[in-house]
């Protein structure tokens, strides 16, 4: 899959009548306001063309791009961190883009990336860029990995020295956080990686198995998937029931809860950050380098 074709299969309007969330917990607003920002490393086109360079597609670079903040694992290692994609496809994509470039240089190619992408989406960077990275980086300082291979395999990186790659990192670091405890949080309520997946879709609204089907499960697999969420009484057919919307909201809080540290540390500075890092964010959607729907923030 190239950029045009992601971009194709991403960026187009979602079908399905999606339902307004509660996203306003201090918790919940840090996380949207950077998104863009984090993900601009896979979704920028100067980032994608610096891991092309390497001989990396779209998928195969975001495998390694992300992944390589874990090192060098085998492939499953790496599809448990992703956890909402399909093992198998994770693996191939692992592997494959491991034989094409070094990890020093996918490391590399995504700080060049996400620089030449930010500043050409949002300008030169003035002194709150690096002072916003360095009070997201002082709250992320110190937390506990327990369960967050993500956030680990950041805290071991060098920080970049470069503003916008310095704040890039910054929410990557808090972003991955708050996704390992997501998914903690979705093996405690007895999801698998599919139905993680298909219990987000009927809780926003989307088409059924438009999501899910992005993340590389058969439609047997997703078959198989509805009908545990039924069994469990999560669903019926392509509506979410009561109990299912309940439990659905209940991993938001529990995720919410795992983030409390940082908005603690962050304290008074939160709403100003916040703030800023929007401000960003919308000028990367404006660039056209981050999907406009605002559900893509959904998983986690």
């Amino acid at each position: 899959m190239d950029y045009a074709d992601a971009r194709a299969a991403f960026f187009a309007p979602r079908e399905g009548e999606a339902h307004e969330l509660d996203w306003h917990t201090p918790a919940r607003r840090l996380r949207d306001s950077m998104e863009a920002v984090a993900m601009v490393c896979y979704w920028g086109e100067p980032a994608y063309d610096a891991q092309a360079a390497h001989g990396l597609d779209f998928l195969t670079g975001y495998v390694w791009g992300r992944g390589s903040q874990l090192g060098e694992p085998e492939g499953e290692v790496v599809a448990a961190a992703f956890g909402v994609f399909e093992p198998g496809l994770v693996d191939s994509l692992w592997d494959d883009a491991r034989s094409r470039c070094s990890l020093a240089e996918i490391r590399a190619a995504r700080v060049e990336g996400v620089t030449a992408t930010l500043t050409a989406a949002c300008g030169e960077p003035g002194p709150e860029v690096t002072e916003t990275a360095d009070a997201l980086l002082a709250a992320g300082r110190g937390l506990s990995v327990l369960g967050r291979p993500f956030y680990a395999g950041l805290q071991a990186l060098d920080v970049p020295d470069e503003p916008w790659a310095r704040l890039w990192h910054a929410c990557t670091v808090l972003r991955e956080h708050r996704g390992d405890a997501h998914l903690a949080a979705c093996v405690g309520a007895g999801l698998d990686g599919v139905t993680a997946n298909m219990l987000t879709e009927l809780w926003i609204g989307w088409e059924p198995d438009a999501y899910t089907g992005t993340r590389g499960w058969s439609a047997e697999v997703m078959a198989a998937g509805r009908r545990s969420l039924e069994e469990r009484g999560l669903a019926d057919g392509n509506v979410i029931t009561p109990a299912g919307r309940t439990l659905r909201d209940s991993l938001e809080a529990v995720t919410d809860t795992s983030e409390q540290p940082v908005v603690d540390a962050l304290g008074s500075d939160l709403e100003t950050l916040i703030t800023r890092l929007q401000g960003w964010s919308d000028r990367v959607v404006a660039a056209g380098w981050f999907p406009p729907d605002p559900y893509k923030h959904a998983a986690g």
